[in-house]
């Protein structure tokens, strides 16, 4: 099967999250959210984990809601690729002091 053909690349992993940096080149860093059960204490917990992914045509800016998919190591910490924008970001960004 070819790369372009989507049946072929479904057993990749796929990760919902925000934007939190694009100020790399052609690299996002994605904040993506877990939430689940602690197994003692039995209280719902919210964790975060940062992935850096690559976006070839700097479409994803910070505040955005993001699609992204596992793909070959690209860099030492670039192991996922822009998907999609599902939602952009309305608000200003606040200006640095």
């Amino acid at each position: 099967m070819s790369d372009t053909n989507p049946v072929a690349r479904s057993h990749r992993k796929v990760r919902l999250g925000e934007v939190i940096s694009s100020k790399m080149a052609k690299t996002i860093v994605v904040r993506v959210e877990r939430r689940f059960r602690h197994p003692k204490f039995k209280k719902v917990m919210t964790r975060y984990r940062k992935f850096y992914a690559h976006d070839e045509k700097g479409e994803a800016k910070v505040g955005d809601h993001v699609r992204i998919q596992e793909t070959r190591p690209l860099s030492k910490m670039k192991n996922w690729r822009l998907v999609e924008v599902l939602q952009r970001n309305t608000q200003p960004t606040p200006v640095a002091a």
